[in-house]
C-alpha cells in the first residue's frame, strides 16, 4: 500500500504549511510517548522489543492524536499500547478502554499514573458460534460520548461480519462529528476467500467499504506498516513472518 508520487507531493506540502503550534503540539507528543516508551516499570523487555516494528510515535502522529484529546482504545488486549496512551493522556486528555478489558483491568488498574485509566462498556457480549473462528459482539453504545478518537489495533479480523458492524457503529456513535476512527490490522489479499494461512488477517478494501458503510469518511492510510517481504500467504503467527507481517493502517472520520 505504497503513496503514489502525487500523494507524497500533496502531503509533503501540506506539512510545509503546518503552523508552529501544530509543530509543538507533534513535538509534545513525542516526547511524552517516548517517556512512557522508556517506562521499565510498566513495560516488559519483550514489549520494548516491539517498538521498531510497531513504531507507536509514527502511527499516532499519523492518526493525529494529541496529549488533550479524550480517546478509546477498542479491545485493548494485553496493553500493549495501553501502557502508552495512558500516560500520554493523563495530565490534559482522557483515556477510555472498551470491550474485552479484563485483563488490563486487573493488571494496570492499581500501578502508579494508571489511576485515571476509565474502563467502560463492561457489559459488551463477546461470543463465538459454533464451529466459527470469528466473534460475535452485541453491545448498544461503548458508554462514553463526545470522544476525540476511537482506536483499534490488530482486531478487526477477530470478528465474523455483524461483530464488525456492531463495533464500527458503536465508534461512530461515541464520536464528535469530525472525530477519528484509527484501525490498523494485518493485511490479507484482496477478494481471498477464508484460510487457515489467513485466518489472523483481514481485507483492507473489504474494512474501509465496511467501516464506509458504517458512516465514516476515508481520511488517509499509511505505509508505515508495509513490509515487501510479507507474501501475505502464511499466517501471522508463523515463524517467516512473525514480527514482520504487512498491516494496514487506515484513517476515517465521522463527518461534520
Amino acid at each position: 500500500m505504497k503513496r503514489s508520487l502525487l500523494a507524497i507531493s500533496l502531503i509533503t506540502s501540506a506539512s510545509l504549511m503546518l503552523s508552529a503550534p501544530a509543530m509543538a503540539d507533534g513535538h509534545g507528543l513525542e516526547k511524552k510517548l517516548k517517556a512512557a516508551m522508556e517506562n521499565s516499570e510498566i513495560r516488559s523487555e519483550r514489549e520494548m522489543e516491539r517498538d521498531s516494528n510497531r513504531r507507536p510515535v509514527e502511527t499516532l502522529e499519523f492518526f493525529g492524536l494529541k496529549p488533550d484529546m479524550k480517546i478509546v482504545e477498542l479491545l485493548p488486549g494485553g496493553g500493549w499500547y495501553t501502557k502508552l496512551l495512558v500516560p500520554l493522556l493523563r495530565e490534559e486528555g482522557e483515556y477510555y478502554a472498551a470491550i474485552g478489558t479484563g485483563r488490563i483491568k486487573d493488571r494496570l488498574a492499581d500501578k502508579p499514573g494508571f489511576d485515571k485509566m476509565n474502563i467502560v462498556a463492561e457489559d459488551a457480549k463477546l461470543w463465538r458460534e459454533e464451529g466459527s473462528r470469528f466473534y460475535s459482539m452485541e453491545l448498544s453504545d461503548l458508554g462514553v460520548s463526545d470522544v476525540d478518537m476511537v482506536l483499534t489495533f490488530r482486531n478487526y479480523h477477530n470478528f465474523a461480519a455483524d461483530g464488525r458492524k456492531a463495533m464500527n457503529e458503536a465508534a461512530f456513535k461515541a464520536l464528535k462529528s469530525g472525530g477519528i476512527y484509527a484501525v490498523v490490522d494485518h493485511t490479507a489479499r484482496h477478494m481471498e476467500g477464508p484460510s487457515d494461512s489467513n485466518r489472523r488477517r483481514f481485507d483492507p478494501v473489504l474494512a474501509i467499504k465496511e467501516i464506509q458503510d458504517a458512516g465514516f469518511e476515508l481520511v488517509d492510510f499509511s505505509d508505515l506498516h508495509y513490509r515487501e517481504d510479507d507474501e501475505l500467504e502464511y499466517e501471522v503467527g508463523a515463524k517467516s513472518v512473525t514480527g514482520n507481517t504487512d498491516r494496514w493502517t487506515i484513517k476515517f472520520r465521522k463527518p461534520e
